[in-house]
């Protein structure tokens, strides 16, 4: 890199600095500070150009987030016999609508096991609680219809709360590294 009077600046690396100097000017663009200084044992200017990279701190992807919450093992564990973990692992990113494990508990008795016994159609249902894209309940509330990555459309009203077809939003917006969660009381189903 080439530095004031043509000469060589090289860039260091380091999170921290601690520097003593009468002269420093910071570049407020991408966190450069430059420092300039008198060399004791010449007599030239000598510009040091320290780039400070700062640590970038990622969320939990959707996956993580149901995972530690504690209140979606159903969803999990319907998730994991799918195959679709790795799916929602991926940078997406995904508008989730997470039914909570009382919303699994509202379906009739046999249900859950059924499904799990069904994977193409446990997968297809699953599916139908994704939406590509990242949606947050204001982006959503500008929308009477979302359409699922299982391909059919999700109706949407938002006039009485948030309503996703025949579920009721009840904590939206859980941001995620690859997408939103909107948790949902009651599973949504299909048809």
């Amino acid at each position: 890199m080439s530095g004031a009077r043509g000469k060589i600046i090289t860039p260091v690396f380091a999170p921290r600095i601690a520097i003593r100097t009468s002269s420093l000017s910071f570049l407020g663009v991408l966190g450069v500070l430059a420092v300039h200084s008198k060399n004791n044992f010449h007599d030239s200017t000598h510009c040091h150009m320290f780039y400070h990279v700062p640590q970038v701190k990622h969320m939990a992807d959707i996956v993580d987030i149901a995972v530690s919450a504690g209140s979606f093992q159903t969803l999990v564990v319907a998730v994991q016999a799918a195959g679709l973990v790795d799916t929602l692992k991926t940078p997406g990113p995904f508008t989730v609508f997470a039914p909570n494990d009382d919303a699994f508990a509202k379906l009739p008795a046999g249900t859950i096991t059924t499904l799990v016994q069904n994977i193409p159609q446990l997968a297809r249902i699953l599916t139908y609680h994704v939406v590509p894209g990242k949606f947050m309940a204001a982006d959503i509330a500008k929308l009477n219809c979302l359409t699922s990555v299982e391909g059919s459309e999700l109706r949407i009203d938002t006039t009485h709360g948030f309503e996703v077809k025949n579920a009721t939003v009840i904590a939206p917006d859980i941001e995620a590294d690859n997408g939103v969660i909107h948790v949902i009381d009651t599973v949504l189903l299909m048809g």
